[in-house]
């Protein structure tokens, strides 16, 4: 299987875990030997803006942002990532391809609540995470479908459709997907 880093990950319809129900997961991360890391970047945290964030972290803000703080999920829920546009670059980025950043330090968060952080970025708090081998076999128990990612869709502002769209990318409905899990 081919490293599947900056790719997306569409759950499947028959995701039993609803931390992950109609999901999307953007991976920046993956090898065979060591698992996989992403963050879903279809679903919020209720309540929580990134202006209330950096209040809590006592980080000034330049004006208070009312972008939503998405969960990254389950794992290390205290841990914060910034997937973002690739023209922004500090100490610690990691590029993802041509389109994709990632950060993790309080200096993104700084720039950002400046006005001078990422131009286009999604802010998440957790991880989803696989041990080595992990995700290979979820993918062929048809847990989950894998489409490239476009920073159209990673960054769209309507979280509630990406699952949709992701799946179009694919000329897949979701009319068209069972249920149940097997294989023709």
């Amino acid at each position: 299987m081919s490293v599947l880093t900056g790719q997306l990950l569409i759950a499947m319809p028959q995701m039993e875990d609803p931390r992950f129900e109609h999901s999307v997961v953007y991976l920046f991360s993956h090898s065979q030997d060591e698992g996989a890391m992403g963050v879903i970047i279809n679903k919020t945290i209720e309540d929580l803006t990134e202006g209330e964030l950096f209040a809590h972290l006592e980080i000034a803000q330049a004006a208070p942002s009312l972008q939503p703080v998405h969960f990254g999920g389950p794992v290390g829920t205290e841990l914060g990532f910034v997937l973002h546009s690739a023209e922004y670059r500090e100490e610690g980025t990691v590029g993802i391809g041509d389109d994709f950043a990632l950060t993790t330090s309080f200096d993104v968060l700084r720039a950002m609540s400046k006005g001078n952080g990422p131009r286009r970025r999604l802010l998440a708090l957790g991880y989803a995470g696989w041990g080595p081998g992990q995700l290979e076999a979820e993918l062929q128990a048809n847990g989950w479908l894998v489409v490239a990612a476009d920073t159209d869709l990673v960054f769209a502002a309507d979280d509630g459709a990406k699952w949709c769209r992701a799946l179009a990318k694919l000329g897949v409905k979701p009319e068209m997907l069972s249920g149940g899990v097997g294989r023709a």
